[in-house]
């Protein structure tokens, strides 16, 4: 029976220690979490008015334009996939690979070479892990994105993306795979086309990230611009702002949604921690009993032993 004591006694000193570094973790999370969201939120407006504004010219450029025309035969086509560089935070990398995934095979169904482009190590030990190439990873900053990381991977995937795919190193089309951030209690995996642009028609809705849907006006996109020179050096111009915004605010979408994530999964292991503790008390206490009910009959044994030899 002492030995069943001792070893519950240890597995709660053992638990309560990882109870603490749990609790520690979500309170840290949820610390974080909400600069997070503000900083998404404060991105929002901008990246709304610059999308509105590339994609009134890209309508006014036309379908000719290269940024705009979306190639049926296009040959390779880059996939930006945005995980975490650290765990302890439920499905949220899982799910955005299995979008991600799911994206790349039907490109490959179309008869398209992916490139991968990876963000966070964990998108990195995936693809390492299955002896996968990709052209470019970038890692350490996914739960804290900067400006200048999405400018960072903005040009590089600007610059293959106009550059010949025929040559083997450019691309026809980028995708981006990020995780939207929604609530505190919904985050969603999610593949848009940043790359070439839509071509939005009048009255059409605008989608932008985050879940947040820009309006049109009565009059729709157009009439609200003119353009000097004309449109298609103003979307030349436009476009690496245009992509860089994208990216940072999938990013910040993104490391909101890591956060929220770790921040679940933390108070779902501290509330396990919990249980096992209960579980490990009831169990030290019957044990406990047991070898006191125990003792007291070997002493009643003993008493009527000596009551017997009288």
């Amino acid at each position: 029976m002492g030995g069943q004591m001792r070893v519950y006694r240890q597995r709660i000193r053992s638990v309560s220690a990882t109870k603490k570094i749990t609790k520690a973790m979500e309170l840290i999370a949820a610390s974080r979490v909400v600069k997070a969201r503000e900083a998404v939120m404060s991105a929002a407006p901008y990246t709304h008015a610059l999308t509105r504004a590339v994609s009134a010219a890209a309508s006014y450029a036309g379908e000719d334009h290269p940024l705009t025309t979306r190639t049926s035969e296009g040959r390779r086509a880059g996939v930006l996939i945005i995980t975490s560089d650290r765990g302890l935070a439920g499905a949220y990398s899982a799910s955005a690979l299995k979008t991600a995934n799911e994206l790349m095979e039907r490109l490959r169904s179309e008869g398209k070479e992916v490139v991968p482009y990876l963000v966070g190590r964990k998108a990195v030990a995936w693809f390492k892990f299955r002896d996968r190439q990709y052209a470019e990873a970038w890692e350490g900053f996914t739960d804290a994105p900067k400006f200048e990381h999405a400018r960072e991977i903005g040009e590089r995937v600007m610059r293959d993306f106009l550059r010949d795919s025929e040559d083997g190193e450019g691309v026809d089309e980028i995708h981006v795979v990020y995780t939207r951030f929604r609530t505190m209690v919904t985050q969603q995996p999610r593949a848009l086309r940043l790359l070439p642009l839509e071509v939005v028609e009048k009255g059409q809705r605008v989608e932008v990230d985050e879940g947040f849907m820009e309006e049109p006006d009565d009059e729709g996109l157009q009439p609200q611009f003119s353009f000097e020179p004309d449109a298609e050096t103003v979307l030349d111009a436009l476009l690496p702002r245009y992509v860089t915004s994208r990216i940072y605010t999938c990013l910040l979408g993104a490391a909101a949604s890591e956060l929220a994530s770790r921040q679940r999964a933390m108070k779902s292991a501290t509330d396990n921690a919990e249980e096992l503790i209960k579980t490990y008390t009831r169990l030290a206490n019957q044990a406990r009993q047991a070898e006191i009910t125990q003792e007291i009959s070997e002493i009643v044994g003993g008493a009527n032993a000596l009551a017997d030899a009288k």
